[in-house]
C-alpha cells in the first residue's frame, strides 16, 4: 500500500473533530494496515490506567495517561515546507528515482 504521507512530516487536520481541525503537527508513526497516522499534539486521549506490580518489583503509576490517537490519512495533508501551506502531493520520476512534490509550487518534498 503507497501512502505519500512519512513519518517526520508536517501535517495540517482538515477534517474530523471540531478541536483537532486546522491543527499542525509531525507524524510520529504511519500504520499502513489500518491507513492511520499518529499525529503529534492532535487528537488526544486519555487512558485511566491501574496500579500494577511487575515481577522486578517496580510498580507503574496509577493515574491518568495521556497520548495521541491515531486519525486516518484522508484527514490530513501534509505541509510543502517551501510555501508553508497544505497541498496535494504528486510523485516525479527521473533517473534518480522517485521524489514527492507539491501540486502548488512544485518543489521537492523530501
Amino acid at each position: 500500500m503507497k501512502v505519500k504521507i512519512r513519518k517526520g512530516d508536517t501535517v495540517e487536520v482538515i477534517s474530523g473533530r471540531l478541536e483537532d481541525k486546522g491543527k499542525r503537527g509531525e507524524v510520529i508513526n504511519v500504520i499502513l494496515d489500518e491507513r492511520r497516522i499518529v499525529v503529534q499534539g492532535v487528537n488526544i486521549r486519555t487512558k485511566h490506567q491501574k496500579q500494577v506490580q511487575t515481577r522486578a518489583g517496580r510498580n507503574i503509576n496509577p493515574g491518568r495517561v495521556q497520548f495521541e490517537g491515531p486519525v486516518a490519512i484522508s484527514n490530513v495533508m501534509l505541509v510543502c515546507p517551501k510555501c508553508n501551506e497544505a497541498v496535494r502531493v504528486g510523485v516525479q520520476r527521473d533517473d534518480e528515482g522517485a521524489h514527492r512534490v507539491c501540486k502548488n509550487c512544485e518543489a521537492t518534498i523530501d
